[in-house]
């Protein structure tokens, strides 16, 4: 069978854990790598491999892992999908989650492509998992607690702010789906931290939650890529009440995101042209291997 031929857009944190899981994958090859700069310098994994500044340089590629900040997502996607090229990503903001949907779907059936939207782990497998949770228990209440742990969206958030040169944004879990956000803030000399935090507070990553900043020396000697997350539902199972379910799990952060966006980007190629999110696709269409061997080992 032909392997499924992706490209990597931006190389940063998950765009090399996305490159180790491509290479992972006995269904697929990287065709190359888009960075601005179509450099690999200081990247020594990359050596005689394609790196390119235009995704055209690269041939016939069949899905683009856009491993680019969320607020980059919707102006990369719309790019690949005009080339007739599908697209995955790990967009992370929630509420902006159906319009970036709205937006992308017209795109992708006119071009005959497929975009697989906000395929991280959360939003993405989580979701995947919030579903089946309220598929059991219809009734009830279901809590995301995240952490504690670095959330790389609200790290890249913080740290696009003037004045910081670095960030690092620990999310701790309250309960009941309530986090508080500390963000520690690397600052560029002479920067005004009171206007760097007010900056944060007031940014829609950070304004729902409470959030506390705080200015360190150095950003690098408090990152810990590890996080996780525990899902709670409880519910109503048709008329029998106090169905209690529970998910855990704890993860180096951008390595699982890059897993995510691989197994969105092998879904990609099997669905029709359109936008889709994680639940709306067959979990069978994210795994690699012989379907029937699939249902007989996992059914």
């Amino acid at each position: 069978m032909e392997k499924i031929k992706v490209a990597i857009v931006g190389y940063g944190n998950i765009g090399r854990f996305s490159l180790e899981a491509v290479d992972a994958a006995s269904d697929m090859e990287c065709a190359g790598i888009v960075r601005r700069n179509a450099s690999a310098e200081g990247h020594p994994e990359l050596a005689g491999r394609k790196v390119v500044s235009d995704i055209r340089e690269l041939g016939h590629v069949d899905v683009a892992i856009l491993s680019v900040p969320s607020r980059k997502v919707e102006e990369n996607a719309l790019k690949y999908l005009s080339m007739g090229i599908s697209t995955v990503d790990s967009f992370d903001i929630h509420t902006s989650i159906c319009d970036l949907r709205s937006t992308l779907a017209p795109v992708a059936e006119g071009a005959g492509a497929v975009s697989v939207i906000s395929a991280g782990w959360d939003p993405g497998s989580d979701s995947v998992v919030r579903a089946l949770m309220q598929g059991l228990a219809p009734r009830g209440i279901s809590y995301t607690n995240f952490g504690p742990g670095r959330s790389m969206g609200h790290s890249v958030a913080a740290k696009a702010v003037e004045g910081v040169k670095d960030a690092l944004s620990v999310t701790i879990p309250i309960g009941t789906g309530l986090h508080r956000r500390m963000v520690y803030v690397e600052l560029e000399a002479g920067a005004d931290f009171a206007a760097v935090e007010q900056a944060i507070l007031s940014d829609p990553y950070f304004c729902h939650d409470e959030t506390h900043v705080i200015a360190v020396d150095s950003v690098d000697s408090l990152n810990d890529m590890g996080h996780g997350v525990n899902l709670v539902r409880k519910g109503v199972s048709g008329a029998s009440h106090n169905q209690l379910l529970e998910f855990n799990m704890k993860i180096n952060n951008p390595a699982l995101t890059g897993q995510v966006l691989v197994m969105a980007a092998r879904a990609a190629v099997r669905q029709r042209p359109g936008c889709y999110t994680m639940i709306e696709i067959p979990v069978i269409d994210m795994l690699e291997g012989d379907r029937e061997q699939l249902i007989r080992s996992l059914v």
